[in-house]
């Protein structure tokens, strides 16, 4: 890894690397032996003592998998090492950091007393702790503050909420999760994400230029619509669509016939009025109803769903897909982004995650490492096209929305009230650090019908053409 403090973080405009990115304990210091032995002695020894028939056993190590799973992991993050790293940290004290107000907080974390982020987090909520400085600032030397450790709360809210909704996702559920988020207000959201209303990654054209985020999303957009090939006339429907950006600029740049659809009402309306303003209300609508009510009969010749799909949920991803290869055309081609997380893991990444499920996205349990959605395509009828992983653009994209959302800030606590300001300050900061580094990041997939008769050759573009990919090192 290198020499202690040789790390020099590289510069560009796009976006502002890690000063400290430290590599911290996670699966390389996890112990399979030890989970596996967790899964089996604890049903092994209820069927023993109870005097059990033998045939009981394997019902029982299937009800204590996931528990076991969960108990394990929250012990070893309390005692595991991180890796090793050649950053150096500042090694300042928790004074400098942050300001802790509870009597009773500040008598266990001082001094180098490092604080579980969780515990950081829910207290700074609720005022017991306020960060001293810029908060991303804060957050790149978290490493120096705070302890990557899973708490009590956590482990309760990942046995008695997250995995009963990602077992259920019943319609109800779906239905209140988005309108309890999205109709919160549209000025809420427009505080951070600015004019275009776009709440998904956008892409940077060029590392070395500083974009505005109206050009990131007008880039995504753009590249949408090139991915997929969209043409003038085609039937194209945006599942997921937010407030309709997507919808309006493929029917005014593209010339489609789009169709948006979403479960926020407030959305609905906000995307409506957009493709009324940008004049294509004869060919751009926004419907609020849900994917599973989408009507069969019709057929679209594209389909884009962007990190929508990570609502849908794990147990009815299936089910998802073969809706979507329902209303695709024979010869269609099917976009879908979904924000994912890495397969090698840190304990950082699980912590965030659950603070995103509890605090920001909840019910989108279906984020996972790239090789699940490529599995969970090919086996429901999808050939693979294409993917890319922009996570790097979602982190310049995230930064951009904190920027926003900081110089804002004062008006939304005024109309949203502390708390709820509280938790997007974390949570942009945090998603901003947290995407640059790869433990969250976000796929772009482009998908078609795995038909005997589909015209692949319709397909070969740039991407295979050696001479755009610039090389700098060649020899000769």
């Amino acid at each position: 890894m290198g020499v202690e403090g040789t790390y020099k973080p590289t510069s560009w405009q796009a976006i502002h690397n890690a000063t400290h990115p430290i590599e911290g304990a996670g699966n390389t210091s996890f112990s399979n032996v030890v989970l596996g032995g967790v899964v089996v002695g604890l049903p092994l020894t209820f069927t023993y003592y109870l005097g059990l028939p033998w045939l009981f056993f394997f019902p029982l190590a299937l009800l204590f998998a996931l528990p076991s799973l969960a108990s394990v992991i929250y012990l070893y993050s309390r005692f595991a090492p991180r890796n090793r790293t050649n950053i150096k940290l500042p090694g300042k004290p928790l004074e400098d950091y942050m300001t802790i107000h509870d009597p009773e907080l500040k008598k266990q974390y001082y001094g180098y007393n490092k604080i579980p982020m969780e515990t950081f987090f829910e207290a700074y909520f609720v005022g017991k702790i306020d960060i001293k400085g810029d908060i991303l600032e804060t957050f790149e030397l978290r490493h120096d503050w705070a302890a990557f450790q899973f708490t009590l709360g956590q482990f309760k809210f990942f046995l008695t909420q997250w995995i009963p909704e990602t077992l259920w996702h019943s319609r109800d559920q779906d239905e209140n999760q988005v309108r309890d988020h999205y109709d919160r207000g549209d000025d809420f959201y427009e505080a951070f994400l600015g004019p275009r209303m776009v709440y998904t990654s956008g892409i940077v054209s060029d590392p070395k230029k500083r974009e505005t985020l109206e050009e990131m999303q007008d880039n995504k957009m753009e590249l949408i619509c090139n991915k997929i090939q969209l043409k003038k006339g085609e039937k194209h429907l945006d599942i997921g669509s937010g407030w309709g950006t997507l919808t309006a600029y493929a029917a005014k740049h593209f010339g489609s016939d789009s169709t948006g659809v979403t479960l926020a009402k407030k959305q609905t309306e906000y995307g409506n009025n957009r493709c009324a303003e940008w004049g294509v209300k004869d060919h751009a609508r926004i419907k609020c109803m849900d994917y599973r009510d989408i009507p069969t009969e019709t057929k679209y010749d594209k389909i884009t769903c962007v990190e929508m799909a990570e609502h849908v949920g794990l147990l009815r991803f299936d089910s998802f897909l073969n809706d979507v290869r329902e209303r695709l055309d024979d010869d269609g081609l099917f976009y879908m982004q979904v924000a994912g997380l890495r397969a090698t893991w840190q304990y950082e990444d699980f912590i965030w995650g659950l603070f995103m499920g509890r605090y920001i996205f909840p019910g989108a349990d279906a984020s996972t490492p790239l090789y699940w959605y490529i599995r969970k395509l090919e086996i429901n009828g999808f050939e693979i096209q294409n993917v890319d992983t922009v996570g790097v653009h979602y982190s310049s994209t995230l930064e951009k929305w904190y920027l926003n959302w900081m110089k804002n800030r004062d008006e939304i606590r005024a109309k949203y009230g502390d708390k709820i300001t509280r938790v997007w300050d974390i949570f942009l900061a945090w998603s901003t650090i947290i995407s640059r580094q790869g433990s969250a990041t976000c796929f772009q997939i482009v998908a078609n019908k795995n038909r005997n008769a589909f015209d692949r050759a319709a397909l070969i573009n740039n991407r295979t053409n050696a001479a755009v990919w610039k090389v700098d090192n060649k020899t000769e």
